[in-house]
């Protein structure tokens, strides 16, 4: 499983993670994102739908609708009832329980630096778990720093 730690130092949130969701959506798979805060994930369900006029990401928040038919599911926990195999953590909390999907996407800003590093020490230890953490530079591109 891969965990990729994506460190948001320029870029915002919400200009990283529909570009994320388009690539996976794009390749027939699904995704959850997770958010403990109600207010970021209806934040997020507006972004989803307005971030590019040009593009489409087909999507709900946990409830609204058939989770099932999902290709995209917002929720407050990891629940994948839209059968992701792709979670990403929008919050900068790490859930262990991300370690069940085939691929986590981590985004943290400074303020959860420490908490970010906590778990990529802790993920070091386990088993089948592939880290990659990604930085941005100074034009604003993501490079792969470790």
């Amino acid at each position: 499983m891969k965990v990729d730690f994506y460190h948001l130092t320029q870029m915002p949130l919400e200009r990283a993670l529909p570009r994320i969701a388009e690539r996976i959506v794009a390749g027939g798979e699904r995704l959850l994102i997770v958010a403990d805060d109600e207010a970021q994930r209806v934040a997020l369900d507006r972004l989803l739908w307005e971030y590019a006029p040009e593009s489409f990401l087909p999507h709900a928040r946990l409830g609204a609708g058939d989770d099932t038919a999902q290709p995209i599911l917002i929720a407050p926990d990891v629940n994948a009832s839209n059968g992701a195999r792709n979670i990403a953590l929008v919050d900068g909390e790490w859930r262990d329980d991300a370690l069940d999907f085939d691929r986590a996407f981590h985004f943290f800003d400074d303020d959860r630096i420490g908490a970010a590093r906590a778990a990529w020490k802790g993920l070091a230890a386990r088993e089948g778990v592939e880290r990659r953490y990604w930085k941005q530079n100074d034009a604003g591109r993501w490079e792969q720093a470790a």
